[in-house]
């Protein structure tokens, strides 16, 4: 099991957001301590992308933790992923 931390500036879009889409999110968070699938962002880079409808969810694994490094909808995962 994960321990889940948040990066500063990871609510860059997700704190814009209208609450239903928040809450849909969240619960994607509140999954990562126990998730077992998600995709890597780039390859060696220890970065991964979970989906929750439209909505995505990055996060980089560091050791026993999961430090959510974003959270959006799919046009803000463009936006934040080219500048990665």
């Amino acid at each position: 099991m994960f321990k889940v931390i948040f990066l500063e500036g990871w609510d860059r879009f997700y704190s814009k957001m209208d609450k239903p889409e928040k809450d849909r999110i969240m619960k994607k968070i509140e999954q990562l301590p126990i998730l077992a699938g998600a995709r890597h962002l780039k390859h060696g880079v220890p970065n991964f992308v979970t989906e929750a409808g439209q909505y995505r969810v990055c996060f980089r694994e560091e050791g026993d933790m999961r430090a959510v490094i974003f959270a959006g909808n799919h046009k803000q995962y463009e936006k934040w992923y080219k500048r990665q």
